[in-house]
């Protein structure tokens, strides 16, 4: 993995970027995680750890790191054309309406906040956008590089499914933390492997997230939009 080195500034934008107070509404998304306890799935914090990982490692790296180095180089070139390559392909790659939906709804609160914070971004502003892409594009925008984006967007996702998981299985705070410390040590793990993946592989195929996803847009009573 490349090394990670950093400005003040720009690590201070990094955390702003990945802060849970980041209004763009990542904790209203389980991204499967709910229906996956309601049905008996997912009972402890061990098998917390195991369906996050499994996400982590073969779903976020597989799919979401790779587009964001893609949209970090569009960016960078200021290549509008390419950069609407990477959303498209976002977008496709999620096997769910619910999972397009976390993507396309986080990612119209993202442009709304670039907007209020005066960041230019050339996608348009009315579509479906990739939360993914636009925070490639705040990334680069803020002079970040790719690996310490990489690790921002990571712990941004971590937190958000551990605070869901939190409210759901449910676990106490401190069970909450040790989960994150136990899980933590994968996260540069996931940037090493995204590294490997072309832009021909991008995407994923875990069957058990893409049934627990589209079985949740029926779910009958639940806490999260997915």
């Amino acid at each position: 993995m490349a090394a990670i080195t950093t400005t003040d500034t720009a690590l201070l934008r990094l955390m702003q970027l990945s802060s849970v107070s980041l209004p763009i509404g990542g904790y209203a998304f389980s991204q499967g995680l709910e229906y996956a306890i309601e049905t008996g799935w997912i009972k402890k914090s061990q098998q917390v750890s195991e369906w996050l990982e499994q996400q982590l490692l073969y779903s976020v790296a597989q799919t979401d790191l790779p587009l964001l180095k893609l949209a970090m180089a569009a960016a960078e070139a200021g290549d509008e054309k390419r950069l609407m390559q990477c959303n498209d392909l976002a977008l496709a790659c999620r096997e769910t309406r619910e999972l397009r939906l976390t993507d396309s709804a986080m990612g119209e609160a993202m442009n709304r906040l670039l907007v209020s914070l005066g960041v230019s971004q050339p996608l348009p502003i009315f579509g479906e956008l990739s939360f993914v892409v636009l925070f490639g594009i705040a990334a680069q925008n803020w002079q970040i590089d790719y690996p310490t984006a990489a690790l921002g967007f990571l712990w941004s996702w971590l937190e958000n499914q551990v605070a869901a998981a939190t409210k759901l299985v449910p676990l106490g705070q401190t069970q909450a933390q040790l989960l994150l410390g136990e899980l933590q040590p994968l996260l540069p793990q996931a940037i090493t492997r995204a590294e490997q993946v072309t832009e021909d592989e991008i995407g994923n195929g875990l069957q058990g997230l893409a049934i627990a996803s589209a079985a949740h847009e029926t779910q009958y009573s639940r806490l999260f939009r997915s």
